[in-house]
């Protein structure tokens, strides 16, 4: 319980905040899985909204800048390789 005006302030925008981060990194986590689901890297167009999505979040301070720029690495990684596997196939 806040003992001040300000402390509960406070409390109250930290819960509104911590709601809408929650909702973000639900959104990534989701997005991921359906970018990496069924066999691998999808087309490069939902590869894209997902990194969109990571700056974003990484700009807004949900996720931290490095964590970020190692999301799009892995991803970036990822793509690039089943592009060379999706060449060779061919």
């Amino acid at each position: 319980m806040a003992n001040t005006k300000s402390a509960a302030k406070r409390s109250r925008q930290t819960a509104t905040r911590s709601l809408r981060n929650r909702s973000v990194l639900t959104r990534l986590r989701k997005m991921q899985k359906s970018v990496a689901g069924e066999g691998g890297m999808k087309d490069n167009q939902s590869v894209q909204a997902l990194i969109s999505a990571v700056d974003k979040a990484a700009k807004r301070g949900i996720i931290h800048r490095n964590a970020a720029n190692r999301r799009k690495a892995r991803l970036n990684k990822a793509r690039t390789a089943g592009a060379a596997t999706a060449a060779l196939a061919v």
